[in-house]
């Protein structure tokens, strides 16, 4: 039987790390050890219970953020574990956006990986408190001490180390507990369950002493108590230093460290406990921030039952037709027949039924509380980022942030039943992945697909034939460029046009200006200009003109690093036509773009490359020669870890061409990092 819930029994976490760091593994642990499942897969079988889908069972990665409910002790733990790979990032962002806690998990050979650094930045973005791992205690070239260094100088992160370990490499068979000052071993014979408590071997009471002193200066920093004894000469409990901890890692100050090998089961225990102790409950976390659509009023919404309805819609996915929403719960209750209102499309939607999910399995519930995860049927116009409420009381919270796609893929149906399938399945698809983006090639009458990543769109072509049964012939993956210009220009439109024996007139002024680069797109409707217009057409110009801004004039890629100024509107009502405003306004745009001296932008990756040593040169030459930027070089044993800039044109078909050059002992990853000047090359393939 499982313990009551409450506020401040819960918590909610989430698994996150670089790829291969032991994510899942971590994860299938957490499962056996709390009795959730009774056998644990392995992530290189295929068997892992958190990796569900047919992909991820293939491919030995997860792909989908999963959500699974356990209990330790006297707590409940909702726990996600989210992927690692750059290409599925938004699982990343989206479970951040909606959790209390993680665990970051590192490995002690590699270190702080580039994804790892990319997940940390999105933690702090959303200010969640983190305690990490360093796993693989037990592989050859361990090192938990470059680990912590790593995170001081890559992730500008204080850690606290709480535990020592019992060995080294092969070697690692528990650690030393530097709160209880006890060492624990894990049994080989039960797969980890029992725990085996010894005291410290006298010959490491000197480290331990050294390491514990660490930890009361860390603790003494959140509790001015701890500090006059350690100065006093007063012994201080573990339980004391714990509280104190716990308060640093709530305000994101402090960031505890844990040792392990998850694919041993050594570890994993003392995280739980961990979880439970040093990670917040939805009671200890500051108040979510909303808004009043209606009036535009701040709110802050608490963790309260009786409070009113506030619900992220953080995931969306696409189940045998219909949309299966997760929901994070910050205030007020949900049950199902609930009528509830999306403040973000404006429309009143019925919850059907309520669920509590175990990886890909449902459990049927019959309320969910303020602070819990839970998933919904019924609520047919959602999308991943909604707020849901009661229109009586509406609060609209800050959505979610999407970062780029960068390559696309041209498909088309193979049969014409995939023909009649196609477009709805891919519908479904961008439900499930605002990174994914489906639109037709005006030129060929192909429809595009764009996405994070080669993976990213593979994923998504197996999964149109594996779970939707619709073939499609792909060309080869391209690179989503964006469009700017060079120079400034003023262009005036004027529409003057009968249409179905109505005379529409029209006129209008913009300015185009270049901006640096990763400025973005800026949009500038001067007060002065705008207020003779009537709000609706405001509005509608507005939109019109960002609509215009995602296909530019030469290539049909999307504007950025440009401004656009509405110089000057001669309104007249009665004779200024609406729809003439809004074709001259396009019209204006468009011709502008081409006397701008447009030019493309291409995406530029940061790039991470593994090697031995004695292929180091002959990689580095090949980068160079696909015009990367070498950064720097790091030793590590057995192999140099190279850093750098990459443009992602050149790296199409790289993995294979490394492998043959590292004679298959090389890999590498990459995460999208800016738009920079295409090559001339590049601008003439476009005419430009």
């Amino acid at each position: 039987m499982p313990p009551a819930t409450t506020p401040e029994t819960l918590r909610n976490i989430g698994i996150i790390s670089h790829i291969d760091a032991g994510k899942t593994t971590v994860s299938e642990r957490i499962l056996f050890y709390t009795g959730e499942i009774h056998k644990m897969g392995e992530v290189h079988d295929g068997m892992a219970a958190m990796d569900w889908m047919n992909q991820e069972q293939d491919r030995g990665i997860t792909i989908t953020a999963t959500s699974n409910r356990c209990y330790w002790n006297a707590f409940t733990i909702n726990l996600i574990d989210t992927p690692g790979h750059i290409d599925f990032t938004i699982e990343v962002e989206r479970s951040l956006r909606a959790l209390d806690g993680a665990v970051a998990i590192f490995s002690a050979v590699e270190g702080v990986q580039p994804q790892s650094e990319s997940v940390w930045r999105q933690a702090d973005r959303y200010h969640v408190p983190r305690f990490c791992l360093i796993n693989k205690m037990d592989r050859i070239g361990a090192d938990f001490r470059a680990t912590l260094r790593d995170m001081e100088v890559k992730l500008h992160a204080r850690p606290v180390l709480l535990q020592l370990p019992l060995g080294v490499e092969d070697h690692f068979t528990g650690v030393i507990d530097l709160l209880t000052e006890q060492v624990l071993r894990f049994s080989e014979g039960d797969q980890g369950r029992t725990l085996h408590s010894e005291p410290i071997p006298a010959e490491r009471l000197e480290e331990v002493r050294e390491a514990r002193e660490k930890i009361v200066e860390a603790a003494a920093d959140f509790d001015d108590g701890i500090l006059n004894d350690f100065l006093d000469g007063n012994t201080i409990e573990g339980s004391r230093l714990l509280a104190a901890l716990r308060k640093g890692t709530i305000a994101c100050q402090i960031y505890p460290v844990l040792l392990g090998s998850a694919l041993r089961n050594k570890g994993i225990q003392p995280l739980l406990d961990a979880v439970c102790s040093l990670l917040p409950s939805p009671l200890d976390i500051p108040a979510a921030e909303a808004v009043d659509p209606t009036s535009g009023a701040s709110r802050q919404v608490t963790t309260d039952d009786k409070g009113p309805l506030c619900a992220l819609a953080f995931k969306v996915l696409a189940d045998e037709g219909r949309k299966l929403t997760y929901l994070r719960i910050y205030s007020g209750s949900l049950s199902p027949g609930d009528t509830v209102w999306n403040s973000t499309s404006q429309q009143n939607e019925k919850v059907a039924r309520l669920f509590r999910m175990h990886s890909h399995k449902r459990e049927r519930i019959d309320r969910a509380s303020a602070g819990d995860i839970v998933t919904a049927t019924g609520l047919k116009q959602v999308l991943t980022g909604d707020t849901i409420c009661h229109e009586t009381e509406p609060l609209q919270l800050a959505g979610l942030e999407y970062p780029e796609p960068v390559v696309s893929l041209a498909v088309e149906p193979k049969t014409v039943d995939d023909r009649d399938k196609l477009l709805p399945t891919l519908e479904k698809l961008q439900w499930e992945d605002p990174t994914f983006l489906v639109k037709e090639d005006t030129d060929t009458g192909q429809t595009l697909l764009t996405g994070m990543g080669e993976l990213h769109l593979e994923v998504v072509i197996e999964r149109l034939r594996s779970d939707f049964g619709v073939n499609v012939i792909t060309g080869r993956p391209q690179v989503v460029y964006r469009e700017t210009i060079s120079r400034k220009v003023t262009i005036e439109e004027r529409f003057d046009k009968e249409i179905e024996g109505k005379l529409h007139q029209a006129e209008i002024t913009l300015s185009l200006s270049p901006l640096p680069r990763r400025t973005g797109l800026q949009l500038n409707l001067p007060a002065d200009v705008m207020d003779p217009l009537p709000e609706h057409l405001r509005l509608q110009l507005e939109e019109q003109l960002r609509n215009a801004c995602h296909s530019g004039a030469v290539s049909g890629y999307p504007l950025t690093d440009m401004q656009v100024d509405v110089a000057a509107i001669p309104y007249e009502p009665g004779r200024t036509s609406e729809p003439g405003l809004i074709a001259a306004a396009t019209k204006a745009l468009s011709d502008g773009v081409r006397k701008a001296s447009p030019t493309l932008l291409e995406p530029i990756m940061l790039l991470e490359l593994t090697a031995p040593p004695d292929y180091t040169g002959r990689v580095m030459g090949t980068l160079q020669q696909k015009r990367g930027q070498i950064e720097g070089v790091e030793s590590r044993p057995g192999q140099d870890v190279i850093r750098g800039t990459i443009p992602l044109f050149e790296m199409f078909g790289y993995m294979t061409e490394l492998r043959s050059a590292t004679k298959g002992q090389g890999s590498f990853t990459m995460e999208f990092s800016h738009f920079d000047q295409a090559p001339t090359e590049t601008l003439q393939r476009f005419g430009l």
